[in-house]
This record gives structure tokens, sequence and C-alpha cells, in this order.
């Protein structure tokens, strides 16, 4: 963290120096004295995001430049398929922790003996191919291919495979109160 900020003195100067702009100019743009511009270049002085604002705006460069902020890191996720001793295979599709969580599934034929639990939050399910039974609370249902079901996950639930072929379903699940919400197609404009 101290390498960061005592990069961004140098790193505003040479800024303004390539837009051949005087401190007095930038001092007259942006409402900073010139003795604190001055110093912020000298590193006297800490850079606030109350001084880094304007000299962006002035600049009219991203505030990511003037502090020399890391490149975003790779956003791919590394799957990491969890295989259980019930003929399942979960692999998690969100790095995250807390939130709502997403997760590809894939159960097998043997596991179609409903055990229904209950835990705080709420899910979403789409199957992907195959056939996915779905026990919740007095329900007893089966989904096919391109149907989606959603529930409070307090209710008494259970879902796997039919048990005459694998399913594989796409899963939200987030902490309870948060719904899924999943547009068909972008808004009218």
């Amino acid at each position: 963290m101290e390498d960061v900020l005592a990069a961004v003195g140098p790193r505003l100067k040479s800024i303004r120096q390539r837009r051949k702009c005087t401190l007095a100019a930038l001092s007259k743009t942006t409402g900073i004295s010139v003795s604190t511009l001055s110093r912020l270049e000298s590193g006297q002085r800490k850079p606030s995001l109350e001084l880094l604002l304007p000299i962006a705006h002035a600049h009219q460069v991203p505030l990511d430049e003037l502090v020399g902020a890391p490149p975003v890191g790779d956003p791919r996720v590394r799957l990491k398929p969890v295989r259980h001793g019930d003929d399942s295979t979960i692999v998690p599709l969100t790095q995250q922790p807390g939130g709502v969580q997403a997760f590809k599934m894939v159960m097998g034929p043997a596991r179609s003996t409903p055990e229904p639990r209950t835990h705080e939050g709420y899910e979403w399910l789409y199957v992907l191919s195959g056939r996915l039974r779905l026990v919740l609370a007095e329900h007893d249902v089966v989904l096919k291919e391109g149907e989606v079901a959603e529930f409070d996950t307090r209710l008494p639930h259970w879902f796997g495979s039919t048990g005459d072929a694998p399913v594989e379903i796409l899963s939200l699940f987030g902490p309870q109160g948060e719904r899924m919400h999943v547009r068909a197609r972008p808004p009218r404009r």
C-alpha cells in the first residue's frame, strides 16, 4: 500500500507535464492550492479522494490512472467439481462467498430417494437436460428440460433424478429474502 501511495506523486507530475500544464493552471482548474499540488507531486502530502477526483477530472483521466490501480484480475471462474457419494456432482459457478451462489449440478439415477430438508435461503432451479424430481412440502413434481422452479428453502424440499437417467440443472441459491429475477428479453426502449 505504501508503494502505491508513494508512486502517486510522480505519476501526478508526469501526467501534468505531459499535458504541458503548470501548477498554477491546474490550481485554477481544480481549486486546489499550488502548494498542496506541489506537496502531492513531491510526496510530502498523502493523496486523498478529495484531492485526486478534481485532478482526474481536470486531466480527463480515470482515477485508476492517477493511482496506478492494478489491472482487474481474470474474471473466469476456475471450475472445481465436487463429487458426492450419492451419484451427484456439484460445480460451483461463483467465486465470491455470500450473496447469490450459482451451481451446475449433475445427479445420476442413484440419487432418486427423497430425503427432504429445510434451511434458510431461496433456490431457483433450471433443468438443462433429463428430468428432475422435486419434492417441495406436499408437492411432488417432475420438471423436464427447459422448466424452472423457485422456492423458499425453509419448506421441506428435495430434488434429484427421477431414477431412470441423470439430470443436469443450474441452481441459483441466495440468502433468505433474496429472490432471483430472470428477464427473458431485454426491456423495450
